[in-house]
């Protein structure tokens, strides 16, 4: 190998390792927009690995808002336009208990102006919105019955005694639902497990909804 392809080689790994480190979810594209290659950051955001985004649409991955932008942008690269592209877009967060939403960027890349382009896409993440009823299958039955026992007023001894954890086991579960659901207290915790559907209400004890499984 001469030295001007030992010297490229050594940049491009170079470039790939702060493509890898980069904290913005990025990917390049080809002109179709499959995935060529991904970063851990545009991964994570699919709940998965860079490996794994290999060949999917984006378009697929992160849904447009308005199909137009999309139609717009088609036209201008099949004519070889290279202007940056935005594109409005929304995905399911990972573990699906919420909605996000946020913009693509697109920005045609090639060695010449004759070559094909890739496309650098670039993923800016604006909001998170969660589901109106959020699914009961988000919590084990463990999780359930502890919810229920807390919303008749239990404390965390006797909800270990009820389902034979160990108090640390029962906090464990609580800081589990608590990062889940992103609830600043017990109180809150009960709250939305009633409006989810974990608890069935009107219903006194207060007792796991059928659908969980406890």
């Amino acid at each position: 190998m001469d030295w001007g392809r030992q010297e490229a080689v050594v940049w491009r790994n170079r470039a790939l390792t702060l493509f890898d480190r980069v904290a913005v979810p990025v990917a390049v594209c080809d002109v179709y927009g499959g995935v060529l290659l991904a970063n851990p950051a545009m991964a994570a955001e699919c709940g998965t690995t860079p490996g794994r985004l290999c060949g999917r649409p984006v378009l697929e991955l992160f849904r447009p808002l308005q199909e137009a932008q999309v139609e717009r942008i088609a036209q201008a690269l099949r004519l070889r336009h290279r202007s940056r592209y935005q594109v409005s877009v929304r995905w399911d967060a990972p573990g699906g208990v919420a909605e996000r939403f946020g913009e693509l960027t697109a920005d045609p890349v090639s060695d010449t102006a004759d070559d094909t382009p890739a496309l650098l896409v670039m993923l800016r993440v604006l909001g998170e919105r969660e589901p109106r009823h959020a699914p009961s299958a988000q919590v084990t039955p463990v999780e359930a019955r502890i919810l229920a026992l807390l919303a008749g007023g239990a404390t965390t001894a006797r909800a270990a005694r009820e389902t034979g954890l160990t108090p640390d086991g029962v906090t464990y579960h609580l800081r589990r639902l608590s990062a889940r659901w992103g609830a600043a207290n017990r109180t809150e915790l009960v709250a939305r497990a009633y409006a989810s559907g974990v608890l069935t209400a009107g219903v006194w004890p207060p007792a796991p909804a059928a659908s969980t499984g406890a």
